[in-house]
């Protein structure tokens, strides 16, 4: 009996150092002195430097985190609307269609999702004049794509979540807007974190969607690495990594914290 959890936890270690030892190396290179990305030259800190230098990089920097954060307002504000008419209203008109819209960007290859978002904006370019091909045709897509992740993380909650609060505070005479604000959105804040987390990275994460959808001058962060990769990696890719991976880790761990203190206090008015 001893022997199974010495051999899971092994199991569990070598798969963690699978998942986790490539971005340790990434973050280790990354303070080499070395015109290599792979090979260490000395503790420096140049390519950071050389990275702040870049403009290249930070003007697509910035874009993408501008597309990121609006996409995923936006897939927050429409994943929540759709996550409570299909727990809450029960049966209605067009409810499998929805079910269906909001399942299928899930599934559906991103080089088609990338691929129909450029025919529809094409096409709709021709007749109206809108949209230009560029941040605004991106940013459309990228909610079409987190909209429907979103619409899964609120309807799981609001699925879990006892109807009853919200029955009790109707029954007391609270209009169905006020009870929304007052009872069922401050439930649900952590899933709305939780998702727009998700909707953050997976605009931010993008690549193919991107590639479609963008126009002249909207090269995004994504897009700029992989061309520079293709021609080889360079110390500054590493440093960008780095960087990245660092604020995501805080993003998450401060997300982490106000879920968890959230969770408490909801605990104790609860007893």
């Amino acid at each position: 009996m001893k022997r199974r959890p010495f051999a899971l936890y092994t199991l569990m270690a070598l798969g963690y150092a699978f998942l986790y030892l490539p971005i340790v190396s990434v973050i280790v290179y990354s303070f080499s002195g070395s015109d290599r990305a792979t090979t260490w030259g000395g503790f420096s800190l140049q390519w950071y430097g050389a990275l702040l230098r870049n403009e290249q990089i930070l003007e697509a920097a910035q874009r993408s985190l501008t597309i990121a954060a609006i996409s995923a307002t936006a897939a927050v504000a429409l994943g929540t609307a759709s996550g409570l008419a299909l727990s809450r209203f029960g049966r209605f008109p067009g409810r499998g269609l929805l079910s269906l819209m909001n399942s299928a960007p899930m599934v559906m290859p991103d080089v088609m999702l990338g691929l129909s978002s450029l025919l529809l904006f094409v096409g709709l370019q021709q007749i109206f004049g809108w949209p230009e091909r560029g941040m605004t045709t991106i940013t459309l897509a990228h909610i079409t794509l987190t909209a429907c992740y979103v619409t899964v993380v609120v309807r799981s909650r609001m699925t879990s979540m006892d109807a009853s609060l919200e029955e009790a505070a109707m029954d007391l005479g609270a209009k169905p807007w006020r009870v929304f604000f007052v009872i069922t959105l401050p439930l649900i804040a952590p899933a709305l974190l939780a998702g727009w987390l998700l909707a953050f990275t997976l605009s931010l994460d993008d690549l193919v969607i991107a590639s479609f959808t963008s126009g002249p001058g909207s090269t995004t962060l994504p897009m700029l690495v992989y061309s520079k990769v293709k021609i080889g990696v360079t110390p500054e890719i590493n440093a960008l990594t780095t960087i990245i991976v660092v604020l995501v880790a805080i993003g998450v761990s401060l997300a982490g914290v106000l879920m968890h203190r959230r969770e408490r206090s909801l605990a104790r008015l609860r007893d």
